[in-house]
């Protein structure tokens, strides 16, 4: 039998420090609350800008449109450029959108503000194929989940912690001046506790990083089964969370900003619980975690609908929501991750597009069927989505393994497609 030669490391690898799986997961939670953050105050906002309800919506479809933009354009980079730089410059770039937002006179300046601090706070989205990468086979989705696990509870308690402030100073903008100040805290730590490269630095140029997208996502089937999945069961949670804050706020419930950000410690545990989704993975399979979380999403919005002015009811119904994307999410990235270090944050990158293109529709369709029919339409909308995404975990027939070694896998490269037991 011939020995296996293992695959290059690349030397930044090889010298690259030791995960510190709380500082991403800290640094991952205080990104991620610049996109959720902003949802508690849509009322008070409408209000303050003297826009209705329906435009101020528009500021949670501005906030994934950009994250969205920030992915495909930013997050490529990380395979290739210095991270430590590319980190700060991010940094810098979302602490000074933030202060524009803080000061926004209308809600046009407010929306082009959000959508320019959401395009470069994904940061997440870096950290995250860092932490796998750093990990190494066999602790992948352990990792990925702890990592998670801090981008569910900054994604849920920063709506807490805005609406309380909101509710203290008497003013949405003072929320957006406490996001600044935590993400410029950051510059001074994260940088210095990340490698210096994510892999070897190669030839292929910026417009090549992004032109080599579309075949990432042809080639590889474990990518478009995670992406349709991840598009469907974030689309299904932004319609949630985007009209909660005017459902709350609407009689005969009538709660301020503060109630509607309560909602995010309420639901802390079923973020805790999404941890365990990476662990059950690694156990029994991306599919299998997939399908239990859809199960947990589809309660969670039947649950809402049944019983839509019942408090203790909505808040069992976001722990079961929360937990469902969350442990869907994880199993996602999982999957997707084994596809090779070397494409680690590209393979990210068309993951999380197509993940928060669906939360963007779905922010943009929630706001538009609570204006026009309710609370009811929207969550009707929110199913649809996730039975969708149960049509794709039963459609999807695992692949049939094959016993010829893949080197190509095991170095990150690209593969060509060889369908195997795939129609």
């Amino acid at each position: 039998m011939v020995p296996r030669t293992p695959a290059p490391v690349p030397a930044s690898a090889a010298s690259a420090p030791r995960v510190n799986v709380l500082l991403l997961a800290v640094a991952g939670a205080v990104a991620v609350a610049n996109i959720y953050f902003p949802q508690p105050l849509l009322a008070a906002v409408a209000r303050g800008l003297d826009v209705s309800e329906r435009t101020a919506g528009a500021i949670a479809s501005a906030a994934q449109i950009g994250y969205a933009l920030g992915i495909l354009l930013l997050v490529p980079l990380a395979d290739s450029a210095r991270l430590r730089r590319l980190t700060s410059v991010l940094l810098a770039l979302t602490g000074a959108a933030l202060l524009v937002a803080a000061a926004a006179p209308d809600v046009v300046t407010l929306a082009l503000a959000t959508l320019a601090l959401s395009t470069t706070t994904v940061l997440p989205q870096i950290l995250t194929p860092v932490a796998a990468v750093l990990a190494g086979p066999g602790r992948q989705g352990r990792v990925v989940g702890l990592v998670g696990l801090g981008l569910t509870l900054g994604s849920t308690l920063s709506r807490t912690v805005s609406g309380a402030v909101a509710d203290a100073s008497g003013s949405w903008r003072v929320a957006y001046v406490v996001a600044a100040v935590a993400t410029a805290a950051l510059l001074p730590v994260l940088p210095r506790r990340l490698p210096e490269r994510l892999g070897s630095r190669g030839d292929t140029s910026y417009a090549g990083l992004l032109a080599g997208l579309p075949r990432l996502l042809a080639v590889h089937r474990e990518l478009r089964i995670s992406a349709l999945l991840g598009a469907c069961v974030f689309a299904a949670f932004s319609v949630f969370w985007s009209v909660l804050a005017f459902h709350l706020a609407a009689p005969p419930l009538g709660y301020g900003p503060g109630a509607v950000g309560l909602f995010g410690v309420l639901t802390l545990p079923a973020a805790l619980l999404s941890a365990a989704a990476g662990p059950l993975a690694d156990r029994y399979g991306a599919p299998a975690v997939n399908a239990g979380g859809l199960v947990c999403a589809g309660l969670g919005l039947a649950a809402a609908g049944l019983a839509p002015y019942v408090p203790v009811v909505l808040v069992a119904g976001a722990n079961l929501l929360v937990v469902g994307v969350s442990s869907c999410q994880v199993a996602n990235q999982a999957r997707i991750f084994g596809i090779g270090r070397a494409v680690a944050a590209r393979v990210n990158t068309v993951f999380m597009l197509a993940t928060f293109g669906g939360g963007a529709l779905g922010s943009l369709a929630g706001s538009w069927l609570y204006g026009a029919h309710g609370w009811s339409a929207a969550l009707l909308a929110a199913g649809a989505c996730v039975a969708v995404g149960g049509l794709v975990v039963v459609s999807a027939r695992p692949a049939v393994p094959s016993c010829v070694r893949d080197v190509t896998r095991e170095a990150g490269g690209i593969r060509p497609r060889i369908p195997q037991g795939e129609s």
